[in-house]
């Protein structure tokens, strides 16, 4: 990889959005455009237009493309429907996280992988080392593809209203698809002035949204054409610090700071998405159906009082003994208390349990409450 800064597709319209950047896995992307408190709160009442075109997409072919993706990856992913997606792990042999992945299913031999920007090459990399003895390929197609996000209440009736995007009518959905009837985690294909693009619904704000795959040559167009449609339905550019904030409170783990390679699934709490019940062997199966030694720590969830939040890297004490170490957290927006998720000794993991964390100095309270700590109320 170079040290050379990557753009967006996008950069040039965030730019003329007055929008402050930052380094994220070797982008120079949005990190704000005015406030990262009124982004959140618009992510939430509104809704917020994301550029997260760093992602990696990753097109997975051929006749054995879903035995392969069930040997490489921690799910069963041949079993998932036309147009369905699902969240999966990418594990390497001792059952360690290489990255966390959303996948769709496009096609009756095509596979869709979505993986973090940090990790696109490590993905690619892994993917390809476990394609031997498979009838399958994998291509990198990050480059030539965009991807917008609108999250919040009002996204479905801005993504609606967006000139020039349709659905598209084919025997692997329904004659006369609709946007409204997409089920979470689903996907539908359409267009963009005529363009074949993807749409879904999966997220990682805890709110509704979608998110829209599309050629680099048509991103800011179509970013332009949501922006028209939200400007009488509350929609305002949004970047990662807020992003950020929402997948908090929302319990999502990120990449770097809940998962990696040390880490087991069974610690981040994502036991349940290595389908061990599956049949034949897959990469880390071995490592995972060992398990995890008795006093591995495991991902709790952390809410506090008053308004100093405990950050990244804080040490949580039980009493004068270090029992753990927080791995995200914030002062919530809308929660207006601080919360955080942290890595415990199991000792201090029930729920109830009242832990202290080193805030520069100081040990304040924090008890061990269930994640999420934010869940939209759905109609």
């Amino acid at each position: 990889m170079s040290d050379t800064p990557r753009y967006s597709p996008l950069h040039a319209v965030h730019e003329s959005l007055g929008a402050s950047f930052t380094d994220f896995a070797g982008f120079m992307m949005p990190v704000r455009y005015d406030s990262d408190l009124a982004e959140h709160h618009a992510v939430r009442t509104a809704a917020g237009i994301f550029d997260i075109s760093h992602m990696a997409e990753i097109s997975v072919t051929g006749p054995d493309a879903g035995v392969f993706l069930d040997y490489a990856l921690a799910g069963k992913l041949s079993a998932i429907n036309i147009g369905q997606a699902k969240y999966s792990l990418l594990l390497n042999d001792a059952g360690g996280i290489i990255d966390d992945l959303v996948v769709y299913r496009v096609g009756e031999q095509h596979w869709l992988v979505v993986a973090n920007a940090g990790n696109r090459f490590q993905a690619v990399d892994a993917l390809n080392h476990r394609t031997t003895g498979f009838d399958v390929s994998v291509k990198d197609e990050s480059d030539a593809t965009a991807l917008i996000a609108v999250q919040g209440p009002n996204a479905l009736d801005i993504v609606q209203h967006a000139v020039g995007l349709e659905l598209a009518a084919d025997a692997a959905t329904r004659p006369e698809p609709t946007l409204d009837a997409l089920k979470y985690y689903w996907s539908l294909p359409a267009t963009y002035l005529g363009n074949p693009m993807l749409i879904g619904r999966t997220g990682y704000t805890g709110e509704d949204g979608f998110e829209l795959y599309v050629d680099v040559q048509h991103a800011a167009q179509l970013w332009n054409a949501l922006m028209i449609a939200g400007e009488s339905r509350g929609l305002v550019p949004t970047g990662l610090a807020c992003r950020d904030t929402l997948r908090l409170e929302a319990g999502m783990p990120l990449y770097g700071h809940e998962l990696d390679l040390t880490t087991a699934p069974a610690q981040a709490g994502l036991g349940k998405v290595v389908a061990l019940s599956k049949e034949g062997d897959f990469v880390g199966r071995a490592a995972t159906e060992k398990g995890t030694p008795a006093d591995a720590r495991v991902l709790v969830g952390l809410v506090g009082e008053g308004k100093r939040a405990a950050r990244a890297d804080y040490e949580v004490y039980s009493g004068d003994v270090a029992v753990g170490m927080v791995t995200s957290g914030a002062l919530s927006p809308t929660l207006e208390y601080p919360v955080a998720m942290a890595y415990v000794d199991p000792t201090v993991s029930d729920l109830g349990t009242v832990v202290d964390v080193d805030i520069r100095g100081t040990r304040l309270p924090y008890t061990v409450t269930a994640l999420p700590f934010y869940s939209r109320k759905k109609n």
